[in-house]
């Protein structure tokens, strides 16, 4: 007789079995994939020993061992120790998982990626130089986030080649995941400075004249006229890291939920207002507890890891509600059905 801890082994394996055999399957059915293998490999080579100028902040010829040591920093103590679970708390621990979510999405298609035509393909030779210019460009400027593009754009350019252009336009939106794991930096204040100083704005404006709070705004400083509480937004509450995530589910979520481009384009669209929507939520938040409670409380809410998950609620509403508005198959109302039923059967009489 089975027991049921025998029964779920059981289970677990057929899974596991059934996996391996998918995947087994899959790469049967992959055409050229030798010389996918060969281009892959050689392009990897390249960045791996000549992908990094900038010798001065790290010793490494590789691209990625520059790349792990931009993402790693933060989390290293003056020792020079890893600590891991400080790059969860960075602004870029997206870069870390996101190439893994482009390959389960890939997965998730692949009765759809395997189903295309595939066929070499010429002119995505020109995408490949594409990449190889980008590289030779951020090699020459000591640049290498600009050899992290060129990565990226040249691998595309290889599977263009070998596979065609309509592999290319199915994996266009997993693939685009992949612009977040650049590394940004300082790079990105043109960004994060105004998103901070919008939210100040709005969050300002929208105390005095719905909350009929006194808060004062001064550049990106939110204070109130008594001088009780005072919050600088600094470039870590920018709404940067909130606006990368929110952005990642639109593609994410457009993907799998669209087969049209221009859905697909609506709901990534609609990230950029959303993520402002929820810094100023936060913001809001923020001083809506130092009013009530004090500056203490303020903090509290500030640096909470579960107030910090706030803003994601309307964020991501607001992507799924505007997901359901332009649904694909969307059924017309009732009376205007009868109608177009009752001049269809006037006409036939």
């Amino acid at each position: 007789m089975n027991t049921p801890s025998a029964e779920k082994q059981g289970t677990q394996d057929d899974s596991d079995s059934g996996f391996f055999e998918e995947l087994s399957r899959l790469w049967r059915a992959i055409p050229d994939k030798s010389l996918f293998m060969v281009l892959f490999l050689a392009w990897v080579a390249l960045f791996h020993f000549l992908g990094n100028s900038t010798l001065g902040y790290v010793n490494t010829k590789s691209l990625f061992g520059w790349w792990y040591w931009v993402e790693t920093r933060v989390a290293t103590d003056l020792d020079g120790k890893l600590v891991p679970w400080r790059i969860l708390d960075s602004d870029e621990a997206h870069s870390w998982f996101l190439p893994l979510v482009v390959l389960a999405l890939m997965w998730y298609r692949r009765t759809d990626l395997l189903a295309l035509p595939k066929r070499v393909w010429w002119p995505s030779g020109l995408v490949l130089l594409a990449g190889i210019l980008l590289h030779v460009g951020g090699y020459m400027i000591q640049q290498a986030r600009v050899s992290v593009v060129g990565f990226f754009v040249g691998l595309y350019g290889i599977m263009g080649l070998l596979w065609g252009w309509r592999l290319l336009r199915a994996i266009l939106f997993p693939f685009s995941l992949l612009a977040f794991c650049v590394p940004m930096g300082s790079a990105a204040e043109p960004i994060t400075f105004p998103l901070r100083l919008l939210a100040t704005r709005i969050t300002a404006g929208l105390c005095h004249t719905l909350l009929g709070i006194n808060v004062v705004q001064n550049g990106t400083q939110l204070f109130d006229a008594a001088g009780s509480y005072s919050y600088e937004v600094a470039a870590a509450c920018s709404g940067i890291r909130s606006l990368t995530a929110i952005l990642a589910f639109g593609v994410i979520y457009g993907y799998l939920a669209f087969g049209t481009t221009w859905r697909r384009l609506a709901v990534v669209g609609a990230g950029f207002p959303l993520a402002v929507v929820a810094n100023v939520f936060r913001l809001t938040l923020i001083v809506l507890a130092a009013e009530a409670f004090g500056q203490k409380a303020g903090d509290y809410v500030h640096q909470s890891p579960w107030f910090s998950l706030a803003p994601y609620v309307p964020a991501i509403g607001g992507i799924l509600l505007l997901g359901h508005w332009v649904r694909e198959g969307k059924r017309k109302p009732a009376k205007i059905e009868e109608l177009q039923l009752l001049g269809g059967a006037q006409q036939k009489s």
